[in-house]
């Protein structure tokens, strides 16, 4: 019984490793973006988008703006399908199980790794759906590895939230392709090697991750995976230590902590004034994250004057600080539990103490985006470093406080949908980074001053957010205090 248990235990640590390598070296790749756009300016994509104009000092020079216009859009896209599909890609999980849905995460992601391998510039239009491809399998691998942190009960969120960053830092993969292109490896076996790993990917799938679901919390004795009972023959239900087959427990979603309350449907969630003011507090950074993402490129073009070796140092920065995402986005979870194990006030529900914690949270969410925003708008080349290092904290705070705060705010028996509606709804406004971007490079002419001020000053509206649940907590203190001296 021993030798079995170091075996689960064993395996158990294989799944939660094997998964923050899968987040971390692939989910979240393409928001590495500025690094492949790199590479694939060398290799000519979209090139007819570069023409030769006449300077006003009647030198000729080469304007790339529609080349920039075509990659900015195959990020919106890509962006778009990111969030938008995560709703449908939640209810593939919940409806048929971890392996459907890895399966289906596994062909897109391979599909999209082969089109980008097999492209050229002759055919750069196949960016548009391998982009979309590699999101969207990427956010199918974040799901179906969230519920591995069921499998460590009291440390459950830190996996979560960890799996989140890890999310994050898996965009310094194009990096790492960026640096052997210049070594001299081509972007085809780069991608090809990425194609052949999918072959990790189902082992894992079908070894070290369960048919259906991880259920939280455990029963005795679960195990998941293909695995050989005495009789030598594969099982994937859970089975008691005794080798026994046993019914899988009901499957309950990642956070069971709050009391389920029937009376209050999805729709009724949906039309609630924190579902709609988290749908803004995500949508308004999350948009300007994309956009910084999507131009980062020729605004580092503007910045350094069209020097390459400059341009290239700077993409370089910024994919080595994403990989930093892994280790601010725990942070976040120790400010959310932060009153855990303390003694709340007479009456305090556990949902109201989360409630309160998590305004410190959104708050600093919040303020983190308008500094963000504020040094990017600023175009003084050197403080793109410090740009650099509030976007990644920031955004390792961003999704992984709004998963955190959904979960603590509704019912539980919701989650899953809500994560997902939310996430959908929010690539709507996502999409406004194409227009944006097509306004600096018309009327604008290339300057997007106008435009950063803007969404600075748009970033501003986040603070609602944090403001509206501090009140909602207060007064609930201001009731309770109430009733106890009546």
């Amino acid at each position: 019984m021993a030798v079995q248990c170091d075996g689960v235990t064993v395996r158990r640590g294989l799944t939660f490793a094997t998964g923050l390598v899968e987040c971390l070296c692939f989910a979240g790749a393409v928001f590495g973006w500025a690094s492949l756009v790199f590479v694939l300016k060398t290799d000519g994509y979209f090139g007819s988008g570069c023409v030769n104009v006449t300077n006003s000092n009647a030198t000729q020079a080469l304007d790339c703006s529609g080349q920039d216009e075509k990659f900015s859009l195959v990020f919106t896209i890509a962006s778009f399908m990111n969030n938008f599909l995560t709703l449908p890609s939640g209810f593939l999980f919940d409806h048929f199980g971890t392996t459907v849905a890895r399966l289906v995460g596994i062909c897109l992601y391979t599909s999209g790794t082969l089109m980008v391998g097999f492209s050229n510039a002759a055919l750069s239009f196949m960016l548009f759906p391998a982009l979309s491809f590699l999101a969207t399998g990427g956010v199918m691998f974040l799901i179906t590895n969230m519920q591995v942190g069921n499998l460590f009960g009291s440390r459950r969120s830190t996996i979560i939230t960890l799996y989140n960053g890890a999310f994050d830092s898996s965009s310094a993969l194009f990096l790492v392709i960026k640096l052997l292109h210049e070594a001299g490896f081509s972007l085809r076996s780069c991608f090809i090697f990425l194609s052949a790993c999918s072959v990790v990917h189902l082992l894992r799938t079908f070894f070290l991750l369960p048919r259906r679901h991880i259920p939280y919390t455990l029963p005795d004795g679960y195990t998941y995976g293909i695995t050989c009972g005495k009789s030598k023959t594969l099982s994937l239900e859970p089975t008691t230590t005794n080798g026994n087959v046993q019914p899988a427990s009901e499957e309950k979603p990642l956070n069971m902590d709050l009391p389920v309350k029937p009376e209050k449907t999805f729709a009724e969630c949906l039309k609630s004034r924190f579902f709609v003011l988290q749908l803004l507090w995500l949508s308004i950074m999350q948009l300007r994250h994309y956009l910084f993402i999507g131009t980062l490129n020729p605004m580092l073009q503007r910045l350094t004057a069209g020097e390459p070796s400059l341009v290239s140092q700077y993409i370089n920065a910024f994919a080595i600080t994403q990989l930093c995402g892994v280790l601010c986005a725990p942070w976040n979870g120790l400010i959310m539990d932060r009153h855990k194990g303390r003694t709340r006030a007479p009456g305090e529900s556990e949902q109201e103490a989360d409630l309160r914690a998590s305004v410190l949270s959104l708050f600093l969410t919040s303020l983190q985006c308008v500094a963000f925003s504020l040094c990017a708008s600023i175009p003084y080349l050197p403080l793109q470093y410090l740009t650099f290092v509030l976007q990644v904290l920031n955004r390792s705070f961003l999704y992984g406080g709004n998963a955190a705060f959904i979960s603590v705010a509704f019912p539980s028996c919701h989650f899953g949908k809500l994560y997902g509606s939310v996430l959908a709804l929010s690539a709507v406004l996502s999409v406004l980074q194409y227009p944006c971007f097509a306004l600096v490079n018309g009327p604008l002419n290339g300057n997007p001053l106008y435009v950063n001020i803007a969404l600075t000053l748009f970033s501003l509206l986040t603070f609602i957010h944090p403001l509206s649940v501090f009140l909602h907590c207060r007064s609930l203190a201001s009731g309770r205090a109430r009733s106890t001296y009546s």
